[in-house]
């Protein structure tokens, strides 16, 4: 065990909790209205909590699980079954990666929230997550994380699919399963009304940038300049997408919005996400400064082209971002275009297929859509008794 690689990594997985709580919930809960800004939080609270519960029962072991068929780890590992406090994965005590994994599968669930807010029904949401992280996000990860078939000495070769901190495994995942659930509940009531709190939604992008430092920087699992390297790279690329999009939006409209901006930090992040292992800081740079228009592109597309209310922008955000940042490793030649390409194709397809089943599945034992009146009026009192503001907003 190495004392300096396992100080890092503590801190790591420390900052990618914070992402979601309280990061990712502030960023979420002022993009909606008032009346349902309750509803985001608990979503995202519930969803840390539960799968927090499932990776150490079961999502650990079928992600970095001893099996050898290439498509899942198997139960070696179920509740932790073997881990002790002697137990080491590479430099640092095993328990500790497990850990900093948890994070993950806490905030890729988490982050399809964005797509459903508003109208959707909690049970749904606390089955859905539950299943997808166990038979979608955790089968993936051990494809390219866990010696899968998608790694090296796998069905690309002795080069596999190159993904240092989730473009795949996260953010492609996360983004297709935002689309599907959007496209099936289809449009909110009334989805022209703007963010309730774009000073909440700044401070919420604030805490997940610096906690990107964690979630990237910690991928390396060491206290070296790869990771120092990782670190920078994320800055820069999240800096310059912060700078593009706002200067994009305000070419096109005339004026460049604080919520565009840190969209285009969010942006900016999940790009350089899988290529911050493999990049140094002008790749990030040409990231960011791409990330910044094409993911605000992307939101037009949805939105005005496809009519897709994908509520806030996850799939144009985290998916084509992450969907990108592994396009442009092989770009600049750190990875196999064909690795990439069909590691991509793969993930998404499997992505989609499971994504529909259990929505097909879950809402037969329980609604998907809340009703009419609860919509409208919102979700905070009528499901969760509680209000955050006394106003109608």
């Amino acid at each position: 065990m190495d004392g300096a690689d396992t100080a890092w990594v503590i801190v790591a997985t420390t900052l990618v909790l914070m992402m979601t709580l309280p990061g990712l919930a502030l960023f979420y809960g002022g993009l909606v209205r008032a009346r349902n800004v309750l509803s985001v939080f608990m979503h995202c609270y519930a969803i840390a909590c539960l799968m927090s519960i499932l990776w150490f029962t079961a999502g650990y072991s079928i992600a970095f699980g001893s099996g050898d068929s290439g498509l899942w780890g198997g139960l070696s590992k179920f509740a932790l079954s073997g881990v002790t406090i002697d137990s080491l994965s590479g430099t640092i005590p095993e328990i500790l990666f497990f850990a900093f994994q948890m994070t993950f599968a806490i905030i890729t669930p988490a982050l399809i929230v964005g797509a459903y807010v508003e109208r959707i029904g909690f049970a749904f949401v606390l089955l859905f997550s539950s299943l997808w992280m166990l038979l979608c996000y955790a089968p993936v990860v051990h494809w390219i994380w866990g010696g899968g078939f998608l790694a090296d000495g796998g069905i690309f070769g002795n080069i596999g699919v190159r993904d240092f901190a989730g473009g795949i495994v996260v953010h492609e995942t996360a983004g297709i399963a935002a689309l599907v659930l959007a496209v099936f509940l289809g449009p909110r009531k009334n989805h022209t009304t703007p963010p309730h709190s774009p000073g909440m939604v700044m401070m919420g992008a604030a805490l997940l940038w610096v906690g990107w430092f964690g979630f990237n920087g910690g991928s390396q699992l060491a206290a070296d300049g790869g990771a120092a390297m990782a670190l920078t790279v994320t800055h820069i690329s999240a800096a310059m997408a912060s700078l593009t999009w706002a200067l994009w939006e305000k070419i096109k409209f005339g004026k460049a919005s604080l919520v565009g901006m840190v969209t285009g930090t969010i942006a900016g992040l999940a790009s350089i996400t899988p290529a911050s292992g493999f990049v140094g800081p002008i790749e990030a740079l040409v990231i960011g400064a791409i990330a910044g228009v094409l993911c605000q592109e992307a939101v037009t597309i949805m939105r005005n082209v496809l009519q897709i209310d994908d509520t806030l922008d996850v799939f144009a955000v985290h998916g084509v971002g992450g969907i990108f940042g592994i396009i442009m490793i092989a770009v600049f030649g750190a990875g196999s275009w064909i690795a990439q390409l069909g590691s991509l194709a793969i993930v998404g397809i499997y992505t989609m297929v499971v994504t529909v089943i259990l929505v097909f599945i879950i809402r037969a034992v329980t609604p998907m859509r809340v009703d009419e009146d609860t919509e409208v009026n919102g979700l905070d009192l009528a499901i969760h008794g509680e209000r955050a503001y006394d106003i109608t907003s």
